[in-house]
């Protein structure tokens, strides 16, 4: 079995890899692509990738290519965890919206927007090689905003078999078993273990979790506002948490205290971007040395906690056909049957040999689902921005999206984004 991972020189590479190799006797990999047009990193990374898989016998050969083509080739799984423009691109998307009085982030806000903008082409280009050379592939997304970029997939490549996955849903699992454990001393079993939460990406609400199938929230809930309560100065205020009865994704602090997040950007640098350039130095620094055959220590500053768990836990359910839950970005197709069935949509699904299909659901709240079809008509007006070059909707984008610019200066941010990001954004430019 041949798996290709588009963004092969990541710094996240490592943990995916060493994730494949935890699982080999499950998944039969014979081959493990790694691709990226940054030959630098791709000869660090990639040599470190091959370091680590000699080090364990070789069970799979590790390759590296800078032809996407060529690497996706006859590929079973394709995962993407690219970053056009890299992080000074990042940084870039950041201190665009500082300089505009906005949230600038990676995923949401202006900074969000611009990322996508770059980003969803390339995906869309990745799913037109996946068509022609390896039409059985299943295309896992890694490449924030994993929302944004699934919903692109979902409308103008929907032959493509393909399912956005982010790492917020299974944290946040973990450290509920991990509190339930401390609560009860009994070991709990994370494959008999669910989140039950719906929404978009970094736009969700968590409000039930069972253990082999035994509903846990009555005790988790209330036991989650009482540690609140004691907190100084806890990261929700209690009247909102105790009025929607559930938790919501620490993203939405962007919108629920967009005032608060804002100062905390005022603050920069360093913004999170130039955090994780100073991180990535010492990653390669420590990536390159030619005795190093494990992921190091400091590769936990980069984030993405549990990344290789899900990917591999994803990969290895479709293709031993086990039927496992995992919280996804996927399209709805009736499962929150009073939501539109064409929307992509963050939420529990169970995968198996035949894709993956997601689990009936209640529809959220007014109050919620409020703020999730405002953010949902931004993201498909972003999406015909990004395909076509389409300046109008981008413009409707940013007016349409909660924390985009008031109308009067919709029009500067465009300008500077459309600038700042002109190298990468020619479908606007013709």
């Amino acid at each position: 079995m041949k798996i290709t991972v588009i963004g092969g020189g990541s710094t996240y590479t490592p943990e995916l890899v060493n994730g494949f190799l935890e699982r080999i006797s499950t998944l039969p990999i014979t081959e493990l692509w790694l691709m990226d047009i940054d030959k630098e990193r791709l000869d660090i990374v990639g040599g470190f990738a091959q370091r680590m898989v000699k080090a364990k016998g070789n069970p799979f050969k590790v390759v590296l290519s800078m032809n996407q083509r060529e690497a996706i080739a006859g590929a079973s799984y394709v995962t993407t965890q690219l970053r056009v423009g890299m992080m000074p691109a990042r940084r870039g998307d950041e201190y665009l919206g500082l300089r505009h009085g906005l949230i600038g982030q990676e995923t949401t806000g202006v900074g969000g927007m611009a990322k996508a903008l770059r980003t969803i082409p390339v995906i869309l280009g990745i799913a037109k090689d996946i068509r022609e050379v390896a039409p059985n592939a299943l295309l896992a997304n890694f490449t924030n905003p994993a929302g944004l970029v699934t919903e692109a997939l979902n409308r103008y490549a929907p032959d493509v078999p393909a399912v956005g996955v982010c790492n917020v849903g299974i944290t946040t699992k973990m450290e509920i078993i991990e509190g339930l454990e401390k609560f009860t001393g009994t070991k709990i079993d994370s494959q008999h273990a669910a989140l039950k939460t719906l929404g978009l990406n970094h736009l969700t609400w968590h409000y039930g979790f069972t253990v082999e199938g035994e509903e846990m929230w009555p005790y988790i809930f209330p036991a989650y506002v009482e540690e609140l309560k004691k907190e100084e100065v806890p990261e929700w205020d209690i009247r909102t948490i105790e009025t929607l009865g559930m938790i919501p994704n620490y993203y939405l602090q962007y919108f629920y205290y967009t005032d608060k997040k804002f100062v905390e950007q005022k603050k920069w640098p360093p913004s999170r971007a130039e955090a994780v350039m100073e991180i990535e130095k010492d990653l390669l620094r420590e990536y390159a040395d030619p005795a190093l055959t494990e992921p190091p220590a400091d590769l936990m500053k980069r984030g993405g906690a549990y990344y290789s768990t899900l990917a591999t836990q994803l990969i290895n359910s479709h293709f031993n056909d086990l039927g496992q839950i995992h919280v996804v970005n996927v399209r709805n197709n009736g499962a929150v049957k009073e939501w539109p069935a064409d929307w992509v949509l963050e939420l529990p699904a169970q995968v198996d040999g035949d894709g993956i299909h997601p689990l009936p659901a209640d529809p959220l709240p007014a109050s919620c689902f409020g703020l999730i079809s405002q953010v949902k008509m931004y993201e498909l007006l972003t999406v015909e921005a990004a395909v076509h070059g389409d300046r109008n909707a981008m413009y409707q984008a940013l007016l349409t999206n909660p924390l985009g610019p008031s109308a009067d200066k919709i029009q500067a941010v465009m300008d500077d984004m459309l600038e700042t990001n002109k190298q990468w954004l020619p479908q606007f430019f013709v």
